[in-house]
């Protein structure tokens, strides 16, 4: 940053995954904005992942939505608000409040949570408002209610690094949750005894940072861990006081656990028995384990049941609400636990309330003097689409989250999104797949441009903070609800003038008529001023009044949220078999340099540079019965849709095995939509549906051409069979191919290069038409405007290289001439694919520095810088190191 700008700093939240890290943004007098790790924010320390370090990069206005729209027409504020209260009023009054729904999302600030939240169930008079985070932690809030008695989560991040044994289970976290692993590791670093024990059928990058790895089959968590729980009583590892005095229901979860021998339990684990009973001894001799888990226990038809498997183990042992102890469930996105204490769940009332009880819901309707209050619990997100699709959903109002990719059945919910009558969507990005299929578009304020408070994995409430102006005529997602709130008739209930305001008044229902009965408690910010909440530090909730910081754990000493005071143990079995004449079992998931649908992540070229497009893992033994060729493309199918994908061979996966990320969208990808194929079976308690089991076919695509390019501008329409865009520094690259040669490949490369008739280009071109290789390279003076590269077999064009050359912007003579080989003369100089994001340090740098006596990550680190900053990448340099170690070995 030049010096002599003045600097502003101000200390917000991340937007993405719930951990919650704290960032300083620093904006310079120019415009321009920095970011770091805030080194005072407990959660982080400092730290941040590559894609909360990328964030300046993905504030740019290019593709946000500026303007309301109706249709594909610009208006102003009020005739759109004025149109949407309209529907919504006409729709009501016509088929009912039913007839309506919010569908809102875990990217919301609590405040825009709340006020959501009041509007639909209190005002509006239904329960159908749902959120994108009943797909990633809907069964870990059933389990807690059912052994709880209320969605608390009993313990902190500093368990993690306390603990004797952390079993991590259904979760990457090396990737998904990038600086709780970095904690970990420094760690067990500082405490070598300390273990980790990753559970999961994939070899995932966490591997690499655990003792032990058992590759269970499946759905086959119930059964481990009721294995589990029957081995600690057998064993005497039993914390006899606790079980006594705070919990109930142990004898029939102990009897259904015990009608499984561990032989059994073992054969449908898929693991030996030695490897059962290793984990089994290592979890009983642990004075102090964490059990994390994540997706793989949630997503899936039975993720209550594996919940409350884990849990019992805990209750059992007593192992809980102690320092270094407990079950944690480690959230999706950064403000799903703010949604579920606000009632963002259509089955939740606000606070942590309980829709069904009729006390609870006179409190609420008390409170917000409102109009009406639903009995019932409202339609969760998949039944929520159906009805959609079935017409009896015919308004709905769409907020922060792009259901038309990330759904289950996500063609099913296009093509009901098409059909209801009335479609709002409140956004950030004017072109998303969802809203295409919008009939009023709303611009909402992003990161960096709102205000108000999000809550983490560990309870604790941070505030996120505006340092940028909103773009254009963008707002607050409150202030957009508040406004058509007003149009409706109920402006003297939502006359909020501020964040502030609304989260004072969430806090006083937090503390009304709570006599202790009730875990959620933030009377102690009832204490506060504006300018308090406006300079507010992170703590931890309950924050009771009288209280200057907030509860760090629960249930040390009982004290849970039941009836009786005492912790349910739940009789779970494991779940019955089911058959299909589909042969491969797809897990679907994310990738370490992207999030969600990449509306945000996808703006920074940094984070595309380590995974460019859409690919499926396959092991090795079947890629080679279905004939697929290395970096070749493969295909998966079932009734629901298509997806087709690189196909990335490896051993991570089990034979019979599959893996695809979630990210890619129509806006990115040719068929990249992974969870068109997902079907919308759910879990009976929670409504979560099974996202990582879904039964597929699988085939290898023959293509007679492959290509690779890189432009300047970005192609309105891409004539190719395959095809996925991301961006680089000054344009975009693309992969591409297909079944068939265009009549003219010069006419192909300047339609993708976005060359006009009569302009000065300057087209260098290569034919080999025996081996069927073209290549173009297209410039403007000095300045490159396209790169293609086409051959009959993957591209082999060193990718890394050729978008640093084109971001370069000025070539001349021999820099020109490797563009068009699409490799650098001297072989050092090719980075190969990129590992390291934060520096664009790759694969072949890291295998030179292991050659030249590297022989740790941070030998690495120091030759190459790579995994020095944000450290997302330690887990795959270990790999590498392990790699040539065995290597050197045979």
């Amino acid at each position: 940053m030049p010096d002599g700008l003045a600097r502003k700093k101000t200390r917000t939240t991340c937007p993405y995954c719930g951990v919650g890290c704290g960032i300083v943004a620093i904006e310079s007098g120019n415009g321009q904005v920095t970011v770091a790790g805030d080194p005072d924010h407990p959660a982080n320390k400092g730290r941040l992942c590559g894609k909360g370090a990328a964030l300046a990069e993905t504030l740019g206005h290019d593709g946000r939505l500026l303007h309301p729209m109706i249709g594909a027409r610009r208006v102003s504020w009020d005739q759109a608000v004025a149109t949407v209260a309209q529907n919504f009023h006409n729709t009501i009054a016509e088929h009912g409040p039913d007839s309506v729904a919010f569908y809102v999302s875990g990217q919301l600030l609590t405040e825009d949570y709340y006020v959501a939240n009041k509007l639909m169930k209190g005002f509006i008079g239904s329960a159908n408002i749902d959120t994108n985070s009943r797909l990633c932690m809907a069964s870990s809030v059933a389990g807690h209610r059912r052994a709880f008695g209320s969605d608390t989560v009993p313990g902190c991040y500093e368990d993690l690094e306390q603990a004797d044994l952390v079993v991590a289970v259904g979760s990457n976290f090396a990737w998904c949750h990038p600086v709780l692993a970095q904690r970990l590791a420094d760690a067990r670093a500082a405490r070598p005894g300390m273990r980790i024990v990753l559970i999961d059928p994939r070899r995932s990058a966490s591997a690499e940072l655990a003792d032990m790895h058992l590759a269970i089959k499946p759905d086959s968590d119930v059964a481990l861990f009721n294995g589990l729980l029957r081995w600690l009583q057998e064993s005497g590892c039993v914390d006899q006081d606790f079980l006594a005095r705070h919990t109930s229901g142990f004898d029939e979860a102990l009897a259904a656990a015990q009608r499984t021998s561990f032989g059994e339990t073992a054969r449908l684990t898929g693991l030996s028995l030695a490897e059962l009973l290793a984990f089994y001894r290592l979890f009983a001799l642990s004075p102090q384990v964490v059990t994390l888990y994540s997706q793989g226990v949630n997503q899936s038809a039975g993720g209550t049941d594996k919940v409350n498997a884990i849990l019992n183990c805990h209750l059992l042992t007593g192992r809980i609400g102690k320092p270094g102890t407990g079950p944690f469930s480690l959230t999706g996105q950064p403000n799903a636990m703010g949604g579920r204490e606000v009632g963002g769940l259509a089955n939740q009332l606000a606070c942590h309330m309980e829709i069904e009880n009729p006390a609870h819901r006179a409190l609420v309707q008390r409170f917000w003097r409102a109009p009406a209050m639903p009995e019932q619990p409202g339609l969760k997100a998949v039944e929520l689409f159906d009805a959609v699709a079935e017409g009896r959903i015919k308004a709905l109002w769409i907020m922060a989250t792009n259901p038309a990719v990330s759904l289950p059945q996500a063609d099913k919910v296009r093509a009901a999104l098409k059909t209801c009558p009335f479609v709002v969507v409140s956004d950030v990005e004017a072109r998303t797949d969802t809203t295409e299929l919008a009939d009023v578009l709303l611009p909402a304020a992003g990161w960096g441009e709102k205000d108000g408070t999000v809550t983490n994995s560990e309870r604790r409430i941070s505030r996120q903070r505006a340092f940028l102006p909103p773009p254009g005529e963008a707002k607050p997602d409150w202030r957009i609800l508040c406004d058509v709130a007003a149009a409706l008739g109920w402006g003297a209930a939502f006359a909020y003038d501020s964040p502030w305001q609304i989260f004072r008044e969430y806090a006083a229902l937090t503390a009304a008529g709570n006599d202790g009965a009730r875990d959620l408690d933030l009377s102690g910010c009832l204490e506060w001023e504006a300018e308090t909440y406006d300079v507010a530090a992170p703590f931890q909730w309950p924050l009771r009044a009288g209280e200057k910081q907030g509860q760090q754990r629960f249930f040390a000493e009982g004290g849970f949220f039941t009836e009786d005071g005492r912790a349910r143990f739940v009789a779970v079995k494991p779940p019955e078999p089911r058959s299909s004449t589909l042969p491969f079992l797809l897990n679907t998931g994310r990738v370490r340099d992207q999030w969600h649908t990449m509306t945000r992540s996808g703006r920074s070229p940094r984070l595309a540079q380590h995974v460019a497009e859409p690919f499926v893992e396959i092991h090795p033994d079947d890629a080679k019965v279905l004939g697929v060729v290395p970096a070749g493309l493969l295909k998966l199918s079932n009734h629901r849709g298509d997806y087709l994908a690189r196909a990335v061979v490896t051993r991570r996966q089990q034979p019979g095995q599959l893996f695809a990320p979630m990210h890619w969208t129509a806006q990115t990808a040719s068929s990249g939509r992974v969870d068109a194929l997902v079907s919308s079976r759910r879990d009976p308690h929670s409504g979560q549906p099974a996202l990582k089991m879904t039964r597929v076919a699988a085939e290898a695509v023959d293509l007679v051409w492959y290509g690779f390019a890189v432009v300047a501008l970005r192609p309105a329409g891409i004539d190719a069979d395959y095809w996925a865009v991301a961006r680089t520094e000054s344009g975009w690259r693309l992969e591409l191919g297909g079944r068939a040669h265009p009549a003219d490949w010069q006419a192909f490369a300047g339609q993708l290069f976005g060359l006009g008739d009569g302009e000065d280009v300057e087209l260098l071109a290569y034919v080999d038409a025996d081996k069927g290789s073209h290549r173009f390279a297209a410039f403007a003076g000095a300045r490159p405007l396209g790169l293609l590269y086409v051959a009959a077999e993957p591209v082999a064009a060193s990718r890394a290289w050729v978008c640093r050359q084109f971001d370069r912007g000025q070539l001349e003579g021999t820099g020109r001439c490797s563009l068009l080989v699409g490799r650098p003369s001297q072989a050092a100089a090719d980075p190969g694919p990129i590992v390291c994001s934060c520096f664009a340090v790759g694969r072949n740098a890291i295998l030179t520095a292991l050659a030249g006596g590297a022989g740790s990550v941070e030998g690495v680190g120091a030759a190459t810088s790579a995994g020095s900053n944000c450290g997302s990448c330690r887990a795959e340099i270990q790999g590498l190191i392990d790699h040539v170690s065995v290597a050197a070995a045979e």
